[in-house]
């Protein structure tokens, strides 16, 4: 099986799944692969988009009916928390919406703020808000590095497969040593 028919086939569900959780590199990728032409932008976007609000929105929902117990249950999460509701004190719907953008509060973010008593209503409104925005930024950065690699390599199509196993290779890399950081944190 190719790449190109692993992309078609499995591509937005790894982009579904990634963004429920931490997902800047499996978009970052898809965007890029929506450059190449194997998948569609703005169904990446919209599957993006889905699976980051879906993903907030179940840790919402877990810090407004655990969030103490949660943070009291992993203690390697209460400097994050602390810094979450330091934030939250002074920009509530800031961060609300930017929260996704914040590096390593992607999941204690929300389940502190689900914990803080906002209401759940405004709360999806302002996490859809920031999941469309986080989703164009992020998925519209794979695809502009899609179109910086198509205008470096200009002429050059058979080093297309090279650069594609490249960036692969890159976010796999970045996603390894950042696992391993967190777990040595």
């Amino acid at each position: 099986m190719s790449i190109a028919q692993l992309l078609s086939e499995y591509g937005y569900l790894a982009v579904f799944i990634g963004c429920l959780f931490e997902g800047e590199t499996v978009l970052i990728l898809a965007g890029f692969a929506a450059h190449e032409g194997y998948l569609s932008l703005p169904l990446v976007l919209l599957t993006a988009l889905c699976g980051g609000t879906l993903g907030d929105q179940v840790f919402f929902l877990l810090g407004h009916r655990f969030g103490p117990q949660l943070i009291a249950r992993f203690p390697r999460w209460q400097p994050a928390a602390e810094r979450v509701s330091a934030l939250l004190r002074r920009y509530h719907s800031g961060l609300i919406i930017g929260i996704r953008f914040m590096y390593g509060l992607r999941i204690v973010g929300p389940i502190m703020i689900g914990s803080s008593g906002i209401p759940i209503r405004r709360f999806v409104v302002l996490n859809l808000l920031g999941a469309a925005l986080w989703a164009t930024v992020v998925g519209g950065a794979g695809y502009a590095f899609g179109q910086s690699v198509q205008w470096l390599f200009a002429g050059a199509s058979h080093y297309e497969a090279i650069a594609v196993i490249s960036v692969i290779g890159a976010a796999l890399l970045v996603a390894v040593l950042r696992h391993r950081w967190r777990r040595n944190r």
